[in-house]
C-alpha cells in the first residue's frame, strides 16, 4: 500500500503563511529545490485543496524555454503526477491528469492508497489537516525555516493529538532543517 506524506515548509513557530497570507519567505535555495526533487520524484498522486492547486497549476503551462534547470525539473515533475483537488467552489479543472472531488471523503482516500502502486503527497494545512484528524498520513516531511512570523495559519490542526518518530533530519546552507517523522497509523 501507498504512504500519504504530508510535505510542508513552516516557520519555526510552526506556521505555514503569515497573517496576511504571504509565503513569499518560504523561497527555498537551489539545495533545498534539489533536495524537494528528490522526495516528489517517486510520488505518483498529489492530493490539493482549491488554493494550493490554484497556486501550482502554473506548473502546468510553464514555458520550458530558457528557464533555470530546477524550475524546468519540477514543472516535468508536476505535470508527470496525477492531482486530487478537494473543493466546493472550484468550477473546473485547468490541468491534464487532474481529478475534482466536491469532499474530503477519508475512506475513499484510504482505497486510493490501497490501490496506488506509488506514495501520495498532501499539500495545504487545511486539507492535511483532515487527512491527519482521520489518520491517513503516514509521514510528516517538515522543512523549517528560521523565522519566527507570531501568527498566521498553522502546519498542523489545532487541538489534534499525534504521536511522531523521527526518521531523518537535516540541515541546509540556507538555515532549513528537514525533519522527517513516521506517525503512529505507520506503525
Amino acid at each position: 500500500m501507498a504512504k500519504l506524506i504530508y510535505l510542508t515548509t513552516a516557520s519555526l513557530d510552526g506556521f505555514v503563511e503569515d497573517e496576511a497570507g504571504d509565503l513569499g519567505w518560504t523561497a527555498p535555495s537551489a539545495e533545498v529545490h534539489a533536495f524537494i526533487y528528490e522526495l516528489l520524484r517517486p510520488v505518483g498522486t498529489h492530493l490539493y485543496g482549491r488554493r494550493n492547486y490554484e497556486t501550482m497549476a502554473v506548473w502546468q503551462d510553464w514555458p520550458m524555454e530558457g528557464q533555470p534547470e530546477n524550475s524546468r525539473e519540477f514543472a516535468e515533475i508536476w505535470r508527470a503526477a496525477d492531482k486530487v483537488v478537494y473543493s466546493r467552489s472550484l468550477a473546473a479543472i485547468t490541468t491534464p491528469k487532474t481529478r475534482l472531488e466536491r469532499e474530503f471523503e477519508p475512506e475513499e482516500v484510504r482505497r486510493l492508497k490501497a490501490s496506488a502502486e506509488r506514495d501520495l503527497v498532501i499539500g495545504g494545512a487545511t486539507l492535511a489537516g483532515q487527512a491527519l484528524r482521520a489518520g491517513l498520513v503516514e509521514e510528516c516531511h517538515l522543512f523549517l525555516v528560521p523565522i519566527l512570523l507570531g501568527g498566521g495559519k498553522s502546519a498542523f490542526p489545532r487541538g489534534a493529538r499525534l504521536e511522531l518518530s523521527l526518521v531523518e533530519q537535516r540541515g541546509f546552507g540556507d538555515g532549513r532543517i528537514y525533519l522527517r517523522y513516521r506517525t503512529a497509523a505507520a506503525r
